[in-house]
């Protein structure tokens, strides 16, 4: 990252400290993944250099990145105030991205996975960053064709970002669980509903739910071990699931698979939001929010990568199982109170099926991975594109 060319590791957590403290709450931005298809085959297409240089002619321009293969764009929503302002962004922008696509005769994938395409194929996008990566990380890297959506909130104060931190750690498995899209990957059925997950999350170090930090100079004393060691580089280095942004005073939700459909993209993101000001809600009343171990929360994790929204997930402080939507709808209430305030109440809705249940579903009636994928991109297309 140049800003970390420029600054020592050491000035980078102390700004970052002062930004957090001097921070706004409840800002959102949403960040998504897609895929760039070959218009005929769907099959994944390195062109991302195309779409990027068109993308800057046009005023999606500070919008877009690239994300690690040449066959993937980012598009970023920016920074808003609320959550109707995040959706409306969202709409915008995909609205932006395929019309630059189209233009180019490329198609837009918005599931977390490809369903045939091989990573042997994709070439890595020539950045400082990712030459990083690919040198340090290798096969690990080079298996990472995965698209996803993360979700930063703004929350005000270092030691109280922390805390929200450390408490949305307890809702990775059920974000997870409602966002699964991905069960189809490398020409077969994966028999899970987030293939994704595996392939990213269980194979990237400093990736999947983090420790409690307890407050900054626990996350500090973290990251300046893992820089005076060597660990890593550059902050972006730190991939946990949940992060505190080191860039930004945000906090980032990084678990959730890539949505084909909008709708389901702005629900998604709006649980992601409401929870964490929840959580933020919570600390500031005194409300007591539980510190779950990792040990139980991967066996949680593990049910939502293996049975997504169709499954069964550990109510931890009971010892029950429950099933995954009746566990989403508990958090749904306990976000109510705050979700109208930050304008998420009109967008949160469990639907009938996820991506993952349409996918798999489908392949139970005989389709074949073409058709369904074709079914999921024509979702994602925006109405009269």
């Amino acid at each position: 990252m140049g800003d970390e060319q420029r600054v020592s590791w050491q000035e980078l957590i102390a700004q970052s400290r002062d930004d957090f403290e001097a921070g706004t709450d409840f800002t959102v931005a949403v960040e998504e993944e897609f895929a760039l298809l070959d218009p005929h085959t769907l099959a994944l297409t390195d062109r991302f250099e195309e779409i990027y240089a068109a993308a800057l002619e046009t005023d999606l321009a500070p919008h877009v990145v690239g994300e690690l293969i040449a066959s993937e764009v980012e598009v970023r929503t920016g920074r808003c105030e609320n959550f109707g302002e995040a959706a409306a962004a969202m709409q915008e922008r995909r609205s932006q991205i395929h019309g630059v696509a189209r233009e180019l005769q490329i198609a837009l994938g918005g599931t977390g996975t490809h369903p045939w395409s091989r990573w042997q194929d994709q070439r890595i996008i020539d950045t400082p960053h990712y030459r990083r990566n690919d040198e340090i990380l290798r096969y690990v890297v080079w298996r990472n064709n995965t698209f996803g959506l993360h979700v930063h909130v703004g929350i005000a104060g270092a030691d109280r970002a922390i805390a929200v931190h450390d408490a949305l750690r307890n809702f990775l498995p059920e974000v997870l669980a409602l966002s699964a899209s991905s069960p189809f990957v490398e020409a077969v059925n994966s028999g899970l509903h987030s293939a994704r997950t595996e392939v990213f999350t269980r194979m990237f170090p400093r990736c999947g739910i983090p420790d409690v930090y307890g407050d900054w100079r626990g996350w500090e004393d973290y990251v300046a071990f893992l820089y005076r060691t060597g660990s890593v580089t550059e902050h972006t280095q730190i991939w946990w699931s949940v992060r505190p942004h080191l860039a930004y005073p945000t906090i980032e939700i990084r678990i959730a698979d890539g949505q084909p459909d909008l709708a389901e993209a702005q629900s998604l993101a709006a649980f992601c939001y409401s929870l964490a000001v929840r959580c933020a809600r919570a600390l500031d009343e005194g409300e007591p929010l539980p510190s779950l171990p990792n040990r139980l929360l991967e066996e949680n994790l593990w049910r939502a990568i293996r049975y997504g929204l169709s499954g069964e997930l550990l109510d931890i402080a009971r010892g029950e199982q429950v099933h995954a939507r009746a566990r989403i709808e508990q958090l749904l209430d306990w976000v109510a109170p705050v979700a109208d305030e930050i304008g998420a109440a009109s967008f949160l809705n469990i639907p009938e099926r996820n991506a993952a249940e349409r996918q798999i579903a489908r392949f139970g009636e005989g389709a074949g991975l073409e058709e369904i994928y074709s079914e999921q991109v024509r979702m994602g297309e925006p109405i009269g594109g």
